[in-house]
């Protein structure tokens, strides 16, 4: 039975990953009404509930019932009420909730340290297998072609995903995977891991997602290596806060925006600054419901509004707002985007100061403290929170729930049944 658990995990895990229609332009997520989606994903989180009522103990599936989480998808559901069209809004929600229900499953199938590691080697590589496949037998739709709306893309990576914007941050998590495989003495597959998903990594052209990585293994695992473990999370919640002044900062804290302009005016974070005034702007008129789930960019509130000529983007075209926080506080309102700063940054945190000093326990929890540090900073130039399947999402609520769970469980190394 532990077996059929642990295999379970890595087919839940890397199906939901790889999604139901790899190597589409239009990603995971598809069309609303395609039917490809609908079956599969509904049949992965009903295998999901399955595996978590027939294979996990009812503690732990109770320890997974968040506070935060749980007032979160209230305002989700209330968005989704708030939505112009809640029928669409509400298909969205229930991927988004399928991804949960199905990271949830993923953690707490494996029984101990070894079936989780066999869980991420297993899902992990057949994730590399078949973006590196397409790569070399479908270089026309795994490479960003030079047609299109963004020529400037031509010849960098995207493998089985539909951005080299996804698989950038997809292969990121990969290599904090393999880094945690070759600490726990899985030295070959986790160095192999680590290393192909560096490389294709660093094909995607993402400059930032290099960038950040060595920061985010640095941030979870060097404190805790001279002793100074309780640094990790002020470490953190620094850096989040630096580079929310940095982005966000420029475009509404008037002194930040007058020191950008002098020393440099042309920082817009490739034309993202006029997004995130514009979305400052509509805010401002619904600040607590905001528009609804799903219910601001395409809708007739983007389409109508005026397009100034020395804009950097045309709104008019845009599908989110790139910056994840604000996409939330547009969607949900700001009581909203409150919740989830308690939800995704503090309860984690707060939890990694709790974990119990077992070595399975220390690794696991700075693997998943690398996954939230990269994907927190990640979120402030990219939107994916309840953004249906997408693979960053799901990764973040990977490392936020399973930080939730190491700070209430000892991890075994292996149970001997």
């Amino acid at each position: 039975m532990a077996r059929i658990a642990t295999v379970l995990a890595a087919l839940l895990l890397a199906t939901v990953i790889i999604s139901f229609r790899p190597f589409q332009p239009a990603g995971a997520e598809g069309e609303g009404g395609d039917i490809l989606n609908q079956i599969g994903f509904g049949s992965l989180g009903a295998l999901a509930l399955a595996g978590l009522f027939m294979f996990v103990d009812r503690r732990v599936l109770a320890a997974l019932l968040s506070p935060w989480w749980l007032l979160l998808l209230a305002f989700v559901g209330l968005g989704v009420m708030n939505a112009l069209s809640p029928a669409d809004s509400m298909r969205a929600a229930l991927f988004a909730v399928i991804g949960i229900l199905t990271m949830a499953a993923v953690l707490t199938l494996p029984r101990d340290a070894d079936s989780f590691s066999t869980v991420l080697a297993l899902a992990g590589f057949a994730i590399l297998g078949f973006s590196y496949y397409g790569i070399l037998a479908m270089p026309e739709v795994a490479i960003h072609g030079g047609d299109g709306q963004e020529p400037q893309h031509a010849g960098l990576w995207r493998g089985s995903f539909a951005h080299k914007n996804i698989a950038a941050p997809v292969m990121a998590c990969l290599s904090f995977a393999g880094f945690y495989l070759w600490r726990r003495g899985w030295r070959w597959s986790g160095g192999a891991m680590f290393l192909l998903a560096v490389i294709f990594m660093s094909q995607t052209g993402s400059k930032t997602t290099l960038g950040t990585v060595p920061l985010a293994i640095i941030l979870a695992a060097l404190p805790g290596a001279i002793g100074l473990r309780f640094l990790t999370p002020a470490l953190l919640m620094t850096a989040i806060a630096g580079l929310a002044l940095a982005t966000v900062g420029i475009v509404f804290i008037d002194p930040l925006t007058a020191l950008r302009d002098q020393i440099a005016p042309d920082l817009t974070y490739t034309g993202r600054t006029a997004l995130w005034a514009f979305m400052g702007e509509n805010l401002a008129e619904r600040p607590l419901t905001g528009y609804g789930f799903e219910s601001f960019w395409g809708t007739e509130i983007v389409l109508q509004a005026d397009q100034p000529f020395d804009r950097d983007w045309d709104i008019r075209g845009i599908v989110h707002g790139h910056n994840s926080y604000m996409d939330l506080a547009i969607s949900l309102g700001l009581p909203a985007l409150g919740v989830a700063l308690a939800a995704f940054i503090i309860a984690p945190m707060r939890d990694f100061l709790r974990v119990p000093f077992f070595r399975e326990n220390i690794l696991l929890s700075e693997l998943f403290m690398m996954m939230l540090t990269f994907t927190l900073l990640n979120a402030f130039l990219e939107s994916f929170f309840f953004r249906r399947a997408d693979p960053v999402w799901l990764f973040f609520v990977f490392a936020a729930l399973g930080m939730r769970l190491v700070a209430r469980f000892r991890v075994h190394p292996r149970v001997i049944e």
